[in-house]
């Protein structure tokens, strides 16, 4: 068992612990890279909950993206492409490319994606753009970032993917970073992260998040931090170094 395979069992295991809540059945899945262009991602129809190493499968990212940017490719074409990453085995889930997005374009090393009840709520609702909209308070600007993807309902496959792409690239465009998050209007949340622990602090606090708006609605209203607070709270040294020591980036490491 190779170190990124314990790494991403034991994340998966995580997400899909029921008391977490935030996936059943096969619902959601894990990726981790591997090398410059391999990821392991994990296979359609395993169960996060009860992730073992032969649970995933390792693909090209390079692959992968090559779909998404190919204007003739269809889901015919996806169907043919994971039949031969993996022939005779475990196929990667559909949301590989998704993964392959997240690792490449959005700079993660470490990719959660999970279905949370609490989330659904508000992504299937009127509301879902405000979850990438508004800021509540301080620790959200430090665990998610300032300003989440939010992508509309689309239905898995190349055409989400594609979605996808074009939100992450504007973002960069705009922001100059990757998001820590990317919202899935009718579906779920991806969390992008440097080490396992950032993916799951990411999903968690993604979850708290939903939960707050309902709640401050029934006490006469939900009240937001401003713009310049969020900017002034993402830039505090205190609070950089604070999400480096939360996502596990020890003090004296490169970067740190």
């Amino acid at each position: 068992m190779t170190s990124e395979s314990a790494t991403i069992v034991e994340l998966s295991r995580a997400l899909g612990d029921p008391r977490q809540d935030l996936v059943i059945l096969a619902e959601g899945n894990t990726s981790i890279r591997t090398d410059a262009d391999r990821m392991l991602v994990k296979a359609s129809g395993s169960q996060l909950g009860r992730a073992v190493v032969d649970d995933f499968v390792e693909v090209g990212i390079a692959v992968m993206l090559a779909l998404i940017d190919d204007p003739e490719a269809d889901e015919q074409d996806v169907d043919r492409v994971f039949a031969q990453v993996s022939p005779g085995g475990k196929r990667p889930s559909v949301e590989a490319m998704l993964h392959a997005l997240c690792l490449e374009v959005g700079g993660a090393t470490v990719v959660g994606h999970t279905h949370p009840v609490p989330l659904n709520v508000v992504l299937c609702s009127p509301h879902a753009r405000r979850l990438s909209a508004d800021v509540l308070f301080p620790e959200q600007v430090v665990i998610l970032g300032p300003r989440p993807v939010f992508v509309p309902y689309v239905d898995p496959g190349l055409t989400l993917a594609r979605a996808v792409k074009a939100e992450l690239v504007a973002h960069l465009d705009a922001e100059g970073r990757p998001p820590k998050v990317v919202y899935l209007g009718n579906h779920g949340i991806f969390a992008l992260g440097a080490t396992p622990q950032e993916v799951l602090q990411i999903t968690q606090m993604a979850v708290k998040v939903s939960r707050i708006p309902a709640r401050a609605l029934a006490l006469g209203g939900v009240t937001t931090l401003t713009a310049a607070d969020v900017e002034r709270i993402d830039a505090r040294p205190d609070e950089i170094y604070r999400r480096r020591i939360l996502a596990g980036d020890e003090p004296g490491s490169p970067g740190a």
